[in-house]
């Protein structure tokens, strides 16, 4: 007597579930205007973080310390 196959479902993680409900509720303008301001929300982040390494380094090399507000 031989097993039955089985077969694996892959469960969806939270995040490919809210972008499918995402994607009912929201029409494609509003969901792409979203990514794009999320996007620059990330890239300030980054670049806040750039500007304080700089000073920093800045800082160091004129052998002084600068204290940054964060």
């Amino acid at each position: 007597m031989q097993a039955a196959p089985v077969r694996a479902t892959a469960v969806p993680s939270f995040t490919t579930a809210l972008r499918a409900v995402e994607s009912l509720l929201m029409s494609g303008g509003q969901r792409t205007a979203r990514r794009n301001a999320w996007n620059s929300v990330l890239e300030d982040r980054r670049r806040a973080k750039d500007r304080v390494e700089a000073e920093r380094v800045l800082g160091q090399s004129a052998g002084r310390t600068v204290s940054v507000r964060r």
